[in-house]
């Protein structure tokens, strides 16, 4: 068994609405010093097998339905 942690992010310059509206809101309730709020999505996927084969059939899962190639950036992490 396998678990696949695929963090998914927004490539620089799309716009992250949800992360300035995050921004927006903590400077709001008084917290000074935040410069910049990024959302992150973090998928923890566990798998049957291991090995290279796992990191293949999770690459094929960020390409196929958890990012979208134009605006996301995704990693993945075997654990």
């Amino acid at each position: 068994m396998a678990i696949a942690e695929v963090r998914v992010e927004l490539k620089k310059g799309v716009a992250d609405p949800e992360g300035k509206n995050t921004l927006k809101a903590l400077e709001l309730l008084g917290f000074e010093g935040v410069k910049d709020v990024k959302t992150v999505k973090v998928f923890d996927i566990h798998l049957e097998g291991d090995g290279g084969d796992v990191e293949k059939k999770v690459d094929d899962m960020c390409r196929k339905l958890l990012a979208n190639p134009v605006i996301h950036n995704y990693s993945i992490k075997i654990k």
